[in-house]
């Protein structure tokens, strides 16, 4: 679909870094989530985002781990998905450990699991009935399918989720020629845990007014649908009206660009080999990068007539190549000489590892820090992802040794109030009012997300409206997603009058959440100083894709740059990273390195968003515990230093960073993509205890049972030689066999889905009830959306659609006091439009 062709749009001193050691101090007072108790018993990934996000912002976070500890801390970010938290060991297994940890939850506000439903089952611990003995724990539990639905039995890999749901497949770009990839940058459990967050701190928020807690799922699949920008309604679009639309990919088969955009974002080498990403997407930008290059002239050529469209691939091959060319005519420091003289010419440069920490706007704002880990000495790492006008909300705290819980709770839970009805009350976050002054996706879609558990949001769109209705050619499909739930006005804040409106809603408001660039708007006169002058209340939030202030704080954001210059595209495709010694071979190379910083399903616009929205619930609760954030920050840069922590993170001796093998299809023989006969399999075994039951599965077709497999580190040691032996087992059957094989044995195995991953969902009726909801909108009618995030077991969630460019002005205007005489003589000057 035509959608395709648009998908590659998004989408001070140093600082102080201060070394500590030591035990656990009380929370700074800043900490909006001082005082909350949360019970870790996660084991992976997701839950270690969750509960480092909690623990970052003031949370008692305490780990329950078993004997042999959690297996979160055999990762090479450990020091910082550990740190602030406290360690308990428990075995749950044991006699008598589900009741030593009823004992626990006792003092607790907050339990996070990753246990699948099945293992929660057989470990004894059952939510209903935890929820029945602590009636305010509010209890997380995310899984990698959710805990209903046909998905709901397969293992919860990553791996397996992006597989089964067509993820791997829409990065199929990131190979050559173009097939199925495994993608190393952790989308989903990133996306899962800040959804896991959302639910959290809603049911936190809602238990101010009801006394009781709530059990709360969050899953893989929808946290990874989450962050696509706008597929869903492009597939939506081809299902409807399939004759409407021709398909034209960005790409060709061959790799060749086929869209104009994909010049203005181009990737290239320098002459000494550093990858570059540029995003000048503004007429003007584009027109300054091929005046820079020299081309100009070029277009005076009858052959080119159309630029930037172009007639056919070989013209858009041969013009990209002159592009790229000119890219290898200097070197980086020439580069950057002509970024500092040249103001509407930027480029981001393709970083990878701690490198990533030195990027001049996150030294600026501090978003990376130094904590004296007593293990492994000094460890570099992000700060917390929320800050403040004075920086990072606090110090982290060293990562807890096993069985290093000082202390109990701070206090003994207060006692419950059963007078209040305990069946599905309303909305979590209904009565709370946000005013949104944002454009394109990362921070409209988090008020979106929001919007789904009940707040208002109130959306101020300028007069042409927000550009990301108008990205592709059908009418609103581009920013479907990012208008559910709200009300649209047309304001125009460049007049007097402009402003007054958005003064006069800010004095009831609750949240205002803006991600302009820096300085507009205090120019538009709605900086946080001009708005809290009015409301000295209203949480005042700034979700810009680079910050607030700083020497990139003024660039417009664009995922890929934000992917490059973050450390996204080279944690998917490392090996991209040396191959620029010809120009064929850089050809052969900008499409994998494209994809694997953006592609339309998978891109930093979206993880963004989820942080936004976390960012935002933990001031709300704040607020309500009497530790308010006023003037909150995140970015789209600093997000995705969490998301890729895990390859960030330095200290001396560290493990090596997970790194794709065998072509790029994984990360070992036990965890990667393997062709069948028919179709392609994920095959997901990576835990010695999964070992015994492949061996089973597979002893009709060959024996394992050899001394170079016998163990953990001699199947590491024969990595390849066993990766072999299994590519030639699975090709002697279809896909769909060995998922169904393997799922009778308990071992993670799926066929891959090789279509987009909307589609699937949309035209699956089985899918579509588990994951999707029905809307009625004013462009599309009734129609399928994606279901809200989060899932609570007593409050209602809301799905409604989106709405149109103004759809809400007079209606919002009256009810806030404007006559209709004013709203039409506004009308008539522009100041407004009522759509």
């Amino acid at each position: 679909m035509l959608w395709r062709i648009a998908e590659m749009f998004f989408s001070k001193e140093l600082p102080r870094m201060v070394a500590i050691s030591g035990s656990h101090a009380a929370p700074e007072p800043s900490a909006p989530l001082a005082g909350i108790r949360v019970v870790d018993l996660s084991t992976t990934l997701p839950g270690a985002f969750c509960t480092q996000f909690l623990a970052d912002s003031g949370a008692d976070v305490l780990m329950v781990e078993p004997p042999e500890g959690s297996p979160v801390r055999t990762l090479r970010g450990w020091p910082a998905f550990g740190r602030g938290k406290r360690s308990r060991v428990l075995d749950l297994k044991a006699p008598g450990g589900v009741t030593e940890l009823d004992e626990v939850l006792r003092g607790a506000d907050v339990m996070v699991t990753t246990f699948s439903p099945a293992a929660l089952t057989a470990l004894g611990v059952d939510s209903n009935a935890l929820s029945e003995r602590h009636p305010r724990l509010v209890s997380a539990h995310i899984t990698g399918w959710g805990r209903s639905g046909p998905w709901r039995d397969l293992k919860g890999y990553e791996g397996l989720v992006l597989a089964k749901a067509g993820f791997s497949h829409a990065v199929r770009r990131m190979a050559q020629p173009p097939r199925p990839s495994y993608v190393a940058t952790p989308y989903a459990s990133y996306a899962a845990g800040h959804i896991a967050v959302h639910g959290i701190l809603a049911a936190l928020h809602e238990r101010e007014h009801s006394g009781l807690g709530q059990i709360v799922d969050a899953d893989l699949v929808r946290g990874v649908h989450a962050i696509d920008a706008w597929t869903w309604f492009g597939e939506l679009v081809g299902i409807r009206w399939p004759e409407a639309y021709s398909s034209v990919e960005a790409w060709t088969e061959q790799g060749t660009p086929q869209s104009p955009m994909l010049l203005a974002l181009l990737a290239a080498p320098t002459k000494d080999g550093h990858w570059l990403q540029f995003a000048q997407v503004q007429p003007h930008l584009f027109t300054a990068m091929l005046t820079e290059f020299g081309v100009m002239e070029l277009l005076e050529d009858p052959k080119w007539k159309g630029f930037p469209t172009l007639e056919s691939p070989d013209l858009y091959r041969e013009f990209w190549s002159i592009l790229l060319s000119k890219v290898g005519e200097r070197t980086l420091a020439e580069w950057q000489q002509r970024f500092d003289e040249n103001p509407d010419l930027c480029a981001e440069i393709f970083r990878s590892g701690h490198e990533v920490f030195d990027h001049p706007q996150l030294l600026h704002e501090g978003r990376s820090t130094i904590v004296e880990d007593p293990e492994v000495g000094p460890v570099r790492q992000p700060s917390t992802l929320v800050h403040t006008k004075g920086g990072p909300l606090g110090q982290p705290l060293p990562a807890p040794r096993l069985g290093d819980a000082s202390g109990g709770w701070l206090q003994n839970p207060p006692v419950a109030d059963f007078s209040e009805n305990r069946e599905m009350t309303t909305p979590p976050l209904s009565g709370i009012t946000i005013l949104e002054f944002g454009e394109m996706f990362a921070a409209p879609y988090a008020s979106s997300v929001l919007a789904d558990l009940g707040a208002r949001v109130i959306k101020f769109e300028n007069i042409k409206g927000d550009n990301i209705r108008s990205l592709l050619q059908f009418p609103e499909a581009a920013g479907a997603k990012v208008m559910q739930g709200k009300e649209s006005i047309q304001v125009d804040l460049h007049t007097d009058e402009g402003r007054a409106v958005a003064h006069r809603l800010v004095a009831s408001a609750d949240v205002v959440l803006q991600s302009m660039r820096a300085g507009v708007a205090d120019r538009l006169g709605i900086g946080v100083e001009a708005l809290r002058a009015i409301n000295p209340d209203v949480i005042y939030v700034s979700a810009g894709g680079y910050g607030v202030d700083g020497p990139y704080a003024a660039r417009p954001a664009y995922a890929p740059s934000i992917s490059a210059a973050g450390g996204v595209a080279l944690t998917n495709t490392p090996d991209a990273e040396y191959a620029t010694s010809s120009l064929d071979e850089v050809m052969q190379h900008v499409p994998r390195i494209t994809t694997a910083g953006t592609s339309a399903e998978l891109q930093s616009d979206g993880l963004a968003a989820l942080t936004v929205a976390s960012a935002i619930l933990a001031a709300l609760v704040g607020r309500d515990r009497g530790r308010p954030l006023y003037d909150v920050r995140t970015s789209m840069l600093a997000t995705v230093t969490h998301v890729v922590s895990d390859w960030l993170v330095d200290y001396a001796d560290a493990p090596a960073a997970a790194v794709p093998v065998h072509d790029g299809n994984g990360l070992s023989a036990l965890y990667r993509i393997y062709g069948a006969s028919e179709g392609r399999i994920f095959l997901a075994a990576p835990q010695p205890k999964e070992w015994p039951a492949l061996v089973d599965a597979l002893r009709d077709f060959t024996d394992l049972d050899e001394e170079r497999f016998a163990t953990p580190d001699a199947r590491a040691a024969n990595d390849d030689a066993l990766s072999a032996r299994l590519e030639a087992v699975f090709s002697k059957e279809p896909a769909a066999f060995w998922e169904k094989r393997f799922g009778a044995a308990g071992v993670g195995c799926v066929e891959l889905y090789e279509g987009a991953p909307a589609r699937l969902i949309q035209t699956d009726p089985q899918l579509a009830a588990e994951y999707a909801v029905s809307a009625v909108s004013p462009i599309f009618d009734e129609h399928l959306r994606l279901a809200p995030l989060v899932g609570l077991s007593r409050s209602k969630t809301t799905a409604r659609a989106g709405c149109l460019a103004g759809q809400h002005t007079s209606a919002v205007l009256r009810e806030f006091g404007y006559d209709d005489a004013t709203i039409a003589e506004w009308q008539d000057a522009g100041v407004i439009n009522c759509g």
